[in-house]
Parts: structure tokens; sequence; C-alpha cells
């Protein structure tokens, strides 16, 4: 019994190492590296680097859009500034800036003695013209009955003439001021030459005017009593570079911006383009025209402005696709699924996160976006 015992320990060890042999751990087989061809990277299809990479396409650029500062002003074709014709003193403010006024309102009272010498002028001169015509009347009839020379008719006649000269030169000094000329009070009625509304107001009761304060209508030594505009449009002065002249042409939609205003755009329209380069700053001034029918656009503002320019062939990618080494700029272009190239290109402009590529690139390509360090590191 103990002879068999011992004859069957090898034949169950045997078995148990069988046993072992077939429970064994099998090892997994390893994916292959990408492999780097030139400028060109294949990944096998499992590759796990590949759920690291975002590939989108590259989009034609389509319209090209400028950039400039701008500058709103009062729309120069509906403003006027009002200066005093009459040296005096202002004796009442009519109007508080702000009101709406009609072509000839009563802006201020002015008590001028030059104004009271004129209204005293054109009174001299209705009455020597009644007395110039009274005294014609009188020699005609008496040259009628012979009881008077021709030689006294004829400087009668003279005399009215010049007395009808008189009054019509004195009447029309005050006419453009609206005054009548059958009163001698000395003070005049400042008024609107326009219908629009008061922005502006540089006057005070008891201030001491003159007519000297235009200047030559240079308001920046003198300012105006009233300035009148009308803010529902609004002019935009614009400064811009050498470069930037084919991008302006009379017509141009404008699309506005404000800082006070994130979520709203405003337009206007290019209206006029300078004929000359400043020589100084070497930048060229334009001009437009911005509606601003709800009063939110305020003169003086300063406001970024867009303009599209004209069709272009570049292509627009996303700013993380484009990347530098050296000095020149490049990006991973997908060949076919797993297969990336590394071109170069050429880099025109950047704005709002976007590239805008003129060779390299064609529309409809895919770009790499994220994973683009771990491309470039494959070349190292």
């Amino acid at each position: 019994m103990t002879r068999a015992r011992g004859r069957m320990l090898p034949v169950l060890a045997a078995t148990a190492l069988l046993a072992t042999g077939c429970h064994r751990t099998q090892v997994a087989t390893p994916i292959p590296d990408p492999r780097v061809v030139g400028d060109r990277i294949v990944f096998p299809s499992d590759a796990p680097q590949l759920g690291a990479l975002s590939v989108v396409n590259a989009d034609p650029e389509g319209v090209r859009t400028a950039r400039f500062f701008g500058h709103l002003v009062w729309d120069e074709d509906l403003t006027v500034r009002v200066f005093t014709p009459f040296a005096g003193r202002v004796r009442r403010v009519l109007v508080g800036t702000g009101c709406a006024v009609a072509k000839g309102t009563a802006l201020a009272e002015i008590e001028s003695p030059d104004y009271g010498q004129a209204q005293a002028d054109a009174r001299t001169a209705q009455s020597a013209e009644r007395l110039a015509a009274s005294n014609l009347t009188r020699l005609r009839e008496l040259y009628e009955n012979g009881a008077a020379p021709l030689k006294e008719l004829e400087a009668a006649e003279a005399e009215s003439t010049r007395a009808t000269a008189e009054r019509e030169r004195a009447q029309a000094r005050l006419a453009p001021y609206g005054a009548p000329a059958d009163s001698v009070d000395g003070v005049f009625l400042l008024r609107s030459p326009i219908a629009g509304t008061l922005v502006e107001r540089n006057v005070t009761p008891g201030q001491e005017t003159r007519p000297d304060q235009m200047l030559a209508n240079a308001p920046q030594f003198y300012s105006p009593l009233f300035v009148l505009s009308d803010p529902t449009r609004l002019w935009i002065e614009l400064d811009a570079s050498e470069a930037d002249l084919g991008a302006l042409a009379p017509g141009t939609r404008l699309e506005i911006d404000s800082s006070a205003f994130t979520d709203r755009h405003f337009e206007g329209r290019l209206d006029v383009v300078s004929e000359a380069i400043d020589p100084v700053t070497h930048t060229l001034r334009a001009r437009g025209t911005v509606p601003n029918p709800d009063r939110q656009l305020k003169a003086e503002m300063f406001v970024s402005v867009h303009a599209p320019t004209r069709a272009s062939a570049d292509v627009s990618v996303p700013a993380p696709a484009v990347f530098l080494k050296g000095d020149r700029h490049y990006v991973f272009v997908e060949e076919q699924p797993g297969t990336f190239v590394r071109r170069q290109v050429d880099v025109h402009d950047e704005h709002d996160d976007r590239v805008l590529i003129s060779a390299g690139v064609h529309a409809g390509e895919r770009v790499v976006t994220e994973g683009c360090v771990l491309l470039e590191q494959l070349f190292d």
C-alpha cells in the first residue's frame, strides 16, 4: 500500500504542473509608435494619442473687414454755432440746454448800445424819407403851376431817391436779425437760425458779449454762445493709415461699437475720404454719417469701427491652430484619418480669435486646433 502511494506522487505532481501551465496570464501585444516621415506623422488607427487631438475645417474668409477707431461729432450739415452780431450785455437767457427750438426762436435778450444805434439810424432814415417825399410832392405841384424852377424839382427828386436808399440800407442792417425798425429800445433778441435742439450753451445773464468772439469762426479760441444741432444724426470721423486706403470708399457700410453699449451694434455709412494724407502723422481722414434716432450715441464719444472691404481668397482658422517655430508660422493638416502633415503658412491678419492665412492651407482642409504641441514634440 505504501509502495503504491509512492508511485502515484510523481504522476500527481506532473498533472498539477500541467494544469498550472494551462492557466498562465498572456502578455498584451504592444501598440506601434507613430511614424515620422519628413513633415508627416502617421498614427496607427487605435493610437490613444488621437483622442487628444481636435480637428476643424479651414473656412473661406469671404469678406475682409478693416478696423478703425472713430470719434463722434455733431453733423455740421445740421449744426449752427450762434454768436452775437452786436456788443452788449446778456439780460436774459430764454432757452435751456436740451430744448427743441423752431427757426427764429429767441434764445437770449442782449442790451446793446450798438443795436440801439442801428435802430435809431433806421428811424432817422424813415423820417428823412418821409420829409424828402413830402418836399418832392410840394415842389412838383409848384413846378406844374409855374411857381418853381425845374432845377429845384430835380434836386428834390434826387434827395428823395437818396433818402429812400438810406432808409433801405438802415432797414437791411436790421432785417437779418428779425428786428423791427419802429422802436429804439436797444434790446436785441438773439434768435435761432435753424430748427433743432440746443445742445450747448456758453452764456449766462449779465455776461458781456462781443461780435469778434467768433474770431473768423474759430470756436477753439472763443466758444459760441449757443450750439444748435440735430442729435438724431451724427458724423463719425476716422483716422486710418495709408495701408487702409483700399478699405475706405464712399458708400462703405460701417459697423460701430461703443464700450457703453456692449450688447448693441450701430450702423453708419462712409461719406467722404480725404484727398490728402496728413504730412506729419501720415494718417488719412475719413468721415461718415451715423443715424441716432434714440439718441443713445453722444457727440465726442470714442467708438470702434469695422468696415467690410472686399472679397478675399484667404482662409480663416482658429488662432490655436497656428504656432510659431523660429520666425515662421505652421499648422498641422489632417491629410487622412491618423495622418498629419506640418505645413508652413503665410499669416495675413488676426482678429476675433481667428487667424487669416493667405498661403499654405486651402478652404475645406482640416487643421489641428488642439494637440499641436503633442504633434510637434514627435519631431524631436
